[in-house]
């Protein structure tokens, strides 16, 4: 009896799950980071603590205390300005749709496509810069020319405007700031950490090469 006969397997089929790995490391690693400058924050009780707020005397005095109780609540600020954001994006789900296909299109088609299999859209080839370029442009003329851009500045400057009146208002006399922690694990650090934790994950499979 005849053996049946074996279908073909394209490269580019067989090459697809390459990906896979670094996408799954780069949101495991990226979750834990997320979960560590959460398990910072401070007290919700310790925010919205009454007896501790106060008109300030000048615009100095308020200044001051929007830079000690940043420094304090900046994860809760964060976690703040992100709720703006999440809430102004779900009242509008078309531009929450846009942004979610913005980005899968820079997950999919540049961050985590193995360098080896070109990108083949519409029968034509295109090179990782015309890809590049493409994802460029179209970041653009989402962010800047439609209302998705918009309803982002809208959605922040409401999150800022909320944390700047708070930290105005709230009398940080009662709160024990360490200068040296707040050096090293501020805004810009936690930041710092996802990045360097997203930057491994990508490096951890070598199908995904950095590309210019």
């Amino acid at each position: 009896m005849a053996s049946p006969p074996t279908l073909p397997i394209s490269a580019g089929q067989s090459q697809q799950p390459i990906a896979t790995p670094a996408f799954r490391a780069f949101i495991s690693r990226l979750s834990d980071s997320v979960r560590h400058g959460f398990s910072q924050r401070r007290p919700w009780l310790e925010l919205i603590d009454r007896t501790s707020f106060a008109r300030p005397d000048s615009i100095s005095e308020a200044a001051s205390r929007v830079r000690k109780n940043f420094s304090y609540f900046r994860i809760n600020y964060l976690a703040l300005l992100a709720s703006v954001l999440a809430l102004s994006l779900l009242s509008h789900p078309f531009s929450l749709l846009v942004l979610l296909c913005l980005l899968a299109s820079w997950i999919f088609l540049y961050l985590f496509r193995p360098s080896d299999q070109p990108l083949v859209l519409f029968g034509r080839t295109f090179s990782d810069r015309e890809t590049l370029g493409v994802l460029i442009v179209l970041t653009v003329v989402v962010i800047f020319l439609t209302s998705v851009g918009s309803l982002l500045i809208s959605a922040l400057m409401v999150g800022l405007a909320i944390v700047c009146a708070h930290g105005a208002f709230r009398v940080p006399e009662d709160l024990f700031l360490d200068d040296q922690e707040a050096a090293s694990t501020g805004f810009l650090s936690f930041l710092g950490g996802a990045a360097s934790s997203a930057a491994a994950a990508a490096a951890a499979v070598p199908a995904v090469a950095v590309r210019v």
